[in-house]
Order: C-alpha cells, then structure tokens, then sequence
C-alpha cells in the first residue's frame, strides 16, 4: 500500500528524508536548500541537514574566486525546516501548504559557509498555532556558530491558482 498522509500517522516521524520533504513543502532545486531533517519532536524542535556543496547557483555570483553561502538563504534553510516540522505537527503532508515569512528578528551572521561545510539547521518553536508559528533558529557547522535568527511565518492551505 503506498504512504499516504491516508495511510500513514505521522506522529511517531522522527527523520525525514528528501522524499518526505518535497511532499511537506512546495520548494524544488534550485530553492530547496535542505537534504534532510532529523531529530524531529513535533511541534517543538527539529534539525535540519544541508550538505553545501559548489555546484549550488549562488556560488558563481557570490563570490567569484571565494563561495560563501549568502545568509539569506541560511535564514530560508532554516525556515524550510520549520516548515518540514509544522507540516508533520500539523498533519500536512501532501497537502501542498505554502509557507510565508511574517518576519525575521534578531539575525546575527557569525561564520562563513562553504562548499564542503554541514549545515546543520536547529529550530525550535517558540509558539504555534493552526496558521502562524515563531522559531527560534540557530545554524552550525562542527558546532560552530554561523548564524542565528528568530522569525515568524504563516501556513495557506488555500488552493493554488
């Protein structure tokens, strides 16, 4: 039988893979900037995984000579993990939820990342409910501070189109 959100109860989910990610939240390559999410409790924290590697588009431009992953799109993994968090806490898998920034606060930037780094993505929710969610965030590689940030964002379930 194949795993439905029909079939399948979702609150014992402790990892999920990549597969299991693209059904939770709309982003694909070149935007989806996380492998993988583990150490799941619902609706409290998760760790998602980011293998930074050189072939990502925003290596050419940033910078030339000397690729940093931009913050920006440190903030956006560790948003997207949220997400995966909020989509299994809430029951949404192949749900299609999109998922929108309501405000970022308190973003401090501490350590370049660089193809070959793991990030590795610690979100904690601060508070939930059915449509609006605050995390914390914290971003490292080898236990190493790169960035942090505490941000809101909202979930639609309203049919696209």
């Amino acid at each position: 039988m194949p795993d439905t959100a029909q079939t399948r109860d979702w609150s014992t989910t402790t990892e999920a893979d990549l597969s299991l990610i693209m059904r939770i939240i709309p982003h694909r390559y070149p935007f989806l900037l996380i492998d993988k999410v583990r150490d799941i409790a619902l609706g409290e924290t998760a760790t998602g995984i980011k293998n930074v590697t050189f072939n990502e588009p925003h290596f050419q431009g940033h910078f030339p000579g000397a690729p940093i992953m931009p913050g920006v799109t440190i903030i956006e993994a560790l948003a997207q993990t949220s997400a995966v968090l909020v989509g299994l806490t809430l029951d949404l898998v192949d749900k299609e939820p999109l998922v929108y920034f309501m405000s970022i606060d308190k973003a401090k930037f501490r350590r370049k990342v660089v193809p070959g780094d793991v990030l590795e993505l610690e979100v904690k929710v601060l508070r939930g409910s059915s449509k609006i969610w605050k995390f914390e965030g914290r971003a490292t590689v080898n236990g190493e501070m790169a960035a942090e940030a505490e941000f809101m964002a909202m979930i639609d379930l309203t049919k696209r189109g």
